[in-house]
């Protein structure tokens, strides 16, 4: 059923074709002799209707224990989940399919932007809550049949201002409790155990090897109270051995008597089953080798371990205990394949692979662990993630199964990442969510770490500077300015006193203190900052050095931000001539100072100056790149600009039509820029009063707008606005 993308598809340049279905995340593979549990679930397929919203939550367990070790006991949720999913996709019941592992803020975001690329073929622009804000806008609107899969949502909080919604669009939901989605417009299916039919069907077909290995099946069921992931072990374990189900009832009536608790009160079965299972996999794997695999992934994000972790050298080297013996990939991943053969793991064949492990096992390993064997565990699960991580990250927003591993061991740790300082894995966690611009969680986490950091190692310290620090950067790539500005003040002030104040690294600081200090709006202390800065450097360096320069430029930016435009004349001009004297007329970062020079001329009131330099600028690029290209397209608009600001608007005309043409012709009817143009340009016709004309143009940009831009576009709304006011002078 695949097809081209119709009229809610972008096109043009840097567009990549978009075949229907599409499917995005990470959907776990179905079990092996998977149950679609007919009896006890048998209305889940009805109810993913357009329009609905379905709960799939834990049923009140027999005799009213719905928790194991904290954990709700596990019914198969997510595996319901995974059936419904890819029966509708495959069937033509939709045409897009998103999973989304809803247990943080960050993993919800990552999948929105993940399935915007996916829908659109456009590489996403702008940061995390404004591609998932654009992408929400575009399920609203799409007449295109979508499922949206949150598994294992813990907090409504992780989808404020994100809960998808549109008359084409089902929601589904895999949740510890159905009170986590608020109000009463929804469906929930409560998930308990099989059903006694179920679970006959499902030992039978586990057990098709050797018949004989169902006796005592029904006994067994009984006493394993039919939980889906006890069986599960169990039928993983008789099948993978010469036992029947009654001999395996009575290694389980031994080891329940054995973990009986005070008063002789019994664990539910899964605590049972999966330490019988874990037996099982010592004697395939010989030695302690499952054990310590085990242990690793009790330690990370259950949902999806990447599979190379498990063979990174430095989880090798944690399985052998006495390092005498050398590290084995093979064998490591051999003990993965073991436990996932009695029912510990799973693992699925993709590229590459992942690893999923059930919370309850997790929980019961994690209880388990002698604090001494902790601490090793978590040093060596943090070596191995940092081994497998991805530098640079090719797609940044791919890296949440990296990220949620982290968090995970974070949250196990202890103060153990923190022995000598701050361990590289929390810092290489906390880059990977700036880089894929999940600004949001991104100051939550610097916040946390900072915090962690002064309280264990002291607001001195030398790692709670450099977090500090981050933590700025983090507020300022949000647009928190004002939260930015003391961040950075004390991390400057702490820096000084460490290092000195004429350390390389404080002037730096000091830029980073101005910029956010402009964007706050606090222009006098931004302009003050840069220029202390720019002097300074100059006094050591010289003129001519490229970072004299650069802090020269900022110092100047930031005095046409304050409207100190004499100021800002007097800095573009002797960074013009010394760029003429080193770099020569035509180097583009000549050419891009004389145009600089020429907007700051402009702002100053020097029209004729302004003009001479930005004509200049126009020849020098179309000297050097040829009049075609982008950068001299660019030129000339720049220099249109410069006329209908000082009033000349015949000339701006002419100059920006051509350049729109020449804008369509290069790169295309729908690459932003020209769009841009073309706004630019209807603008200049409704200052004249050729409302007709730029209503017109207005309406046939808007449509490209549409079709060549992510929903929610920026420069789409200003089209949309600028021709609500066309339309209202028309109708004057």
């Amino acid at each position: 059923m695949a097809s081209r993308v119709q009229p809610d598809e972008p096109t043009g340049p840097g567009v990549a074709p978009v075949t229907w279905p599409v499917r995005s995340g990470a959907v776990p593979p179905l079990a092996e002799s998977f149950s679609p549990r007919p009896e006890t679930v048998p209305d889940l397929g009805a109810a993913l209707g357009p329009g609905a919203t379905v709960i799939l939550a834990p049923a009140p367990a027999r005799g009213g224990d719905d928790q194991v070790s904290g954990h709700p006991r596990p019914t198969g949720k997510t595996q319901l989940a995974v059936a419904a999913a890819e029966g509708l996709l495959r069937s033509g019941g939709i045409e897009l399919l998103v999973w989304i592992t809803a247990t943080s803020r960050a993993s919800v975001l990552a999948g929105y932007v993940e399935a915007s690329m996916a829908v659109q073929g456009i590489r996403p622009a702008g940061d995390s809550d404004l591609v998932a804000t654009r992408f929400v806008q575009w399920l609203k609107e799409t007449g295109r049949r979508w499922l949206m899969v949150f598994d294992d949502l813990t907090d409504m909080a992780c989808l404020t201002g994100l809960w998808p919604a549109g008359p084409a669009g089902t929601v589904l939901v895999t949740a510890i409790d159905a009170t986590i989605v608020p109000g009463s417009g929804h469906t929930v299916i409560p998930v308990g155990g099989f059903s006694a039919r179920e679970s006959v069907d499902y030992l039978m077909s586990r057990l098709t090897a050797d018949p004989d290995q169902r006796m005592g099946g029904l006994d067994l069921i009984q006493q394993l109270g039919h939980d889906p992931l006890a069986l599960a072990q169990a039928t993983a374990v008789i099948g993978s051995s010469m036992q029947s189900c009654r001999d395996y009832q009575d290694r389980f009536t031994q080891r329940q008597l054995q973990l009986a608790g005070p008063g002789g009160s019994q664990p539910p079965p899964a605590v049972i089953t999966w330490t019988l299972s874990l037996d099982r996999a010592d004697h395939f794997a010989g030695g302690h080798t499952a054990q310590f695999l085990l242990l690793l992934a009790a330690l990370l994000d259950r949902h999806q371990i990447p599979g190379g972790f498990f063979t990174a050298r430095a989880t090798c080297d944690f399985l052998t205990e006495d390092g005498a013996q050398q590290a084995d990939p093979q064998l490591a991943w051999h003990g993965v394949l073991h436990l996932e053969r009695v029912g510990l793991l799973s693992t699925d064949s993709g590229s590459p692979p992942a690893v999923r492990i059930s919370a309850l096992v997790q929980e019961a390993v994690r209880t388990m662990i002698p604090e001494h064997l902790l601490d090793r565990a978590v040093l060596a699960a943090a070596t191995a993630l940092l081994e497998i991580w991805p530098e640079p990250e090719p797609l940044a927003w791919l890296a949440g199964d990296l990220r949620s591993c982290a968090a995970s061991l974070q949250r196990v740790a202890g103060a153990a990442l923190w022995s000598g300082g701050c361990h590289p894995l929390l810092l290489r966690a906390g880059q990977s969510l700036d880089s894929a611009r999940l600004t949001g969680p991104a100051v939550d986490y610097w916040s946390e770490l900072a915090a962690t950091s002064e309280r264990l190692l002291g607001a001195s310290h030398p790692d709670t500077m450099r977090l500090t620090q981050r933590l700025a950067m983090a507020y300022l790539a949000a647009g928190r300015p004002e939260r930015a500005v003391p961040a950075f003040r004390r991390t400057l002030a702490g820096s000084a006193r460490a290092l000195g104040p004429r350390h390389p690294a404080i002037a730096g600081l000091r830029i980073d203190l101005g910029r956010a200090l402009a964007a706050a709006g606090e222009l006098g202390d931004a302009v003050t900052v840069f220029r202390d800065v720019a002097v300074e450097r100059e006094r050591s360096h010289g003129l001519s050095d490229r970072a004299t320069l650069r802090a020269w430029g900022d110092y100047a930016a930031a005095c046409m931000a304050a409207e100190l435009f004499s100021e800002a004349v007097g800095a573009y001009d002797r960074m013009l001539a010394e760029r003429e004297r080193i770099q020569g007329a035509r180097h583009p970062d000549t050419i891009t100072a004389r145009h600089n020079l020429a907007d700051a001329y402009l702002a100053d009131g020097r029209v004729k100056l302004a003009l001479s330099e930005h004509k200049r600028a126009v020849a020098d690029r179309e000297s050097v790149a040829g009049r075609n290209h982008p950068d001299a397209l660019a030129a000339r608009t720049r220099l249109a600009s410069a006329h209908f600001h000082a009033g000349r608007t015949t000339q701006a005309l002419q100059l920006l039509e051509q350049a729109r043409e020449d804008s369509e012709r290069v790169l295309g009817a729908g690459h932003p820029d020209t769009l841009a143009r073309c706004v630019a340009l209807a603008d200049i016709y409704a200052s004249v009063n050729l409302l007709t004309d730029a209503e017109r143009l207005l309406e046939d940009t808007a449509g490209r707008c549409e079709r060549a831009l992510p929903p929610g576009d920026p420069l789409t709304q200003a089209v949309r606005e600028s021709l609500a006011r066309i339309a209202e002078k028309l109708s004057r």
